[in-house]
Order: C-alpha cells, then sequence, then structure tokens
C-alpha cells in the first residue's frame, strides 16, 4: 500500500494546523480518571508549535450521545487537563458526536471542519477504523499527515505481522464472526493463539464441548479454526450460575453444568499460558481472557503478571487489557506496594501500549484502516 504521510516530513510553518485526537477518556463526576490518551498527543503538539504552525485547533469525541449535545460529555475537563500538561497554545472545538453528521460522513460537515485549517493531521489512530467525517471526509479538502503516535501506532503494528518464531498471541472478547479474518492471519504467522472471553467459548462448542449458558456467537466456528492444535482454549474455567453471581467454582471445560456460564480461564489454564508468554521472544495481546467488567479479573492479571515480569517484547492493545496492568499492584509482583511505571516499561522499548482496540484488531486482520488510506490519498 502507498505509504502515509508523516507530519515530520510536513511543512508547517504558518500553516492552521487541524489536529484530530483521541481523547474518548473514562471520566467520572468531571473527574479524568485515565489521561495516558491526553498525553500521547503532547509530542506531536510540540512539534507543530515548535515548527512554527500559526495555530493549532483540536477536534476529538467523547462517548457516544448519538448526535445530540450531552452535559456530561463536554470535553471541557479534558481541554483543561491537556492545558494543565503543556504550554503549547491551541484551541479545542466541543464534542464532534454532538452533530450527527459527524459519524455519518457528511462531506458538508468535513468541509467545515476543513475550514479550520491549512493542514490536517490524524493524532487518533484508536478512531481510525471509523469512517466518520473528522476521520475520512476532512482529508479530502486538506494536505493530510500522521502524527507522531499514529506513526509509531503503524510501526509497531507492522512489526507484530512478521513475529520471529515461537511468537504467541493471547486474544480475547467476544465476537467470533468479527474476528475469523483476524484468527486466520495470526494462524499464519503466530506459532500458537491463545483465546480467552466468549472466543474461547465459541471454540469450544464447536469442539462438542458443553458451555452451558456462555456467550456464544450466533456463526458456527469453521472447521479448518474450531481444529487448529495451534489454536489452544482454556483446559479449565471458572463458573457461575445465574442465580448465584459472585461465587465461582473452577472446573474442568468438560465438566461445565447446563446452568452454568464460563467467566474466565481456570487457575491451571492461567499458569501454563502464564508460563508460555514468559518463553516466548513476542506477544501479542488484546483482549480480556474473563468477564473482567464483572470482576472476573484472576486470569488477566495472571497474564499481565507474566508479561511485566518476563523478557518478551510485546504489543499490547484493548481497554480492559490496558487496565488490568495499570491496576496490578507490584505486591501482585512480589516487589513492594506501588504501581509499575507503565510508562517506564514503554519506554524501554520491551513492550509498546497500542491506544488502538478495535484499531488494533482491524488492523491486524486486513492490514489497513479508513484513515490511514485517507491519508495516503493526497
Amino acid at each position: 500500500m502507498p505509504e502515509i504521510r508523516d507530519i515530520k516530513d510536513a511543512d508547517i510553518e504558518n500553516k492552521r494546523t487541524l489536529v484530530r485526537v483521541d481523547f474518548d477518556v473514562p471520566i467520572a463526576e468531571g473527574r479524568i480518571l485515565d489521561d495516558v490518551r491526553i498525553k500521547a498527543v503532547i509530542p506531536t503538539l510540540e512539534l507543530l508549535h515548535e515548527s512554527g504552525a500559526a495555530k493549532i485547533t483540536l477536534i476529538a469525541h467523547l462517548g457516544r450521545p448519538n448526535g445530540k449535545t450531552v452535559e456530561s460529555l463536554r470535553l471541557v475537563p479534558v481541554e483543561a487537563r491537556l492545558r494543565e500538561l503543556t504550554k503549547v497554545p491551541f484551541e479545542m472545538r466541543e464534542n464532534l458526536r454532538f452533530d450527527p453528521r459527524e459519524e455519518a460522513n457528511d462531506e458538508n460537515f468535513a468541509k467545515e471542519l476543513a475550514a479550520l485549517g491549512d493542514i490536517y493531521v490524524n493524532e487518533a489512530f484508536a478512531d481510525s477504523h471509523r469512517a466518520h467525517a473528522s476521520i475520512v471526509g476532512v482529508p479530502k479538502f486538506l494536505p493530510s499527515y500522521a502524527g507522531l503516535r499514529f506513526m509509531k501506532e503503524v510501526d509497531k503494528l507492522r512489526e507484530a505481522q512478521t513475529p520471529p518464531v515461537g511468537s504467541v498471541a493471547v486474544i480475547g472478547g467476544a465476537k467470533f464472526e468479527t474476528k475469523e479474518p483476524l484468527l486466520r492471519n495470526l494462524l499464519s504467522a503466530y506459532s500458537q493463539v491463545l483465546l480467552g472471553g466468549a472466543l474461547a467459548d465459541d471454540v469450544l462448542k464447536a469442539r462438542g464441548m458443553p458451555v452451558g449458558e456462555s456467550l456464544v456467537a450466533e456463526v458456527g466456528v469453521p472447521t479448518e479454526l474450531a481444529g487448529s492444535e495451534r489454536i489452544l482454549v482454556p483446559a479449565d474455567v471458572y463458573l457461575e450460575e445465574e442465580d448465584d453471581k459472585g461465587s465461582a467454582r473452577a472446573a474442568m471445560t468438560g465438566d461445565v453444568r447446563k446452568e452454568e456460564r464460563i467467566v474466565d480461564i481456570g487457575p491451571s489454564t492461567a499458569a501454563t499460558w502464564a508460563q508460555k508468554i514468559s518463553e516466548a521472544p513476542f506477544v501479542l495481546w488484546n483482549g480480556p481472557m474473563g468477564i473482567y467488567e464483572e470482576g472476573y479479573r484472576a486470569g488477566t492479571d495472571a497474564l499481565a503478571v507474566a508479561l511485566i515480569k518476563g523478557g518478551a517484547r510485546a504489543i499490547v492493545g484493548g481497554g480492559d487489557t490496558l487496565a488490568a496492568l495499570r491496576s496490578i499492584q507490584d505486591s501482585t509482583l512480589k516487589q513492594g506496594s506501588s504501581r509499575p511505571d507503565l510508562d517506564e516499561i514503554e519506554k524501554s522499548g520491551r513492550i509498546f501500549f497500542s491506544m488502538g482496540g478495535g484499531a488494533m484488531l482491524k488492523y491486524l486482520a486486513e492490514g489497513t484502516l479508513p484513515g490511514l488510506e485517507a491519508l495516503t490519498r493526497r
């Protein structure tokens, strides 16, 4: 595919610069709970300022307001936090998704946004799997470039497409029907693919194992995938009954009762897979091993500890996966009582924390993204 235009190669001096950023951050009662995405854009803003940009205008979305103004989804706290973090002058527009034309990829809306700048910079890799006006529409009307973080995301994921022999991919979450192309690509590149979450339930069912009330896809798993010896599913799991939430039992996968659902990988599987992660030269990981949002985190946490303690190079993506790494205490690692510094881990170059969840998976499945294609047109 054509090369992406890099912001480092752009003539920025005296240009009004429109920057699409990814500020879809968790906020509770006006307080930002995680500012990693905000911090990630600062190097690009500093580059633009130092290169003489006449004006920097930021555009972003937050949450899902469905084309209406929602007070709790205003970007005011995000803007305030960014101003605390950088002295670079900028202007910030309100939540793009307050206007229904953003998600509809309306051409007139894209033109209105394009009028805010002389050049466009996409620094929102995590949103670039969506064909929205600010992602694919604006580049039709302005010279367009990828930001520093965007380029790093693409470069790292290109590396993940050709990992060294013996590498392991760990994939969790649901929606097998959307992940089949991804799994096929991973099988062509990785020695083993470890499946957790509802994806594992789908393969277990396809292999004739009982899954009880577990979430499974409407589309069946193709025989060649279900039968692959390099696709590993849990040998044991944690199970829960609908009427008895919060008291899961561990059992072998063949012992799932019809009234139970699988909520996490079991302790034996967690230990075995943690060892595989420790021994692999490279690990690609996206998605939790259990129903993370309901508190079933033991499997995910065990693999996260193995990754942090081990020596494997890795790329990690997906909100729940990153949350697991951030929440693990060093006491879990038998080193103290404070959290591991993920910034330092990433700076070392051993582990790259991708901002893209769905975008990361789509890129690995298809080799491109709508937002990436838009940056190669001009």
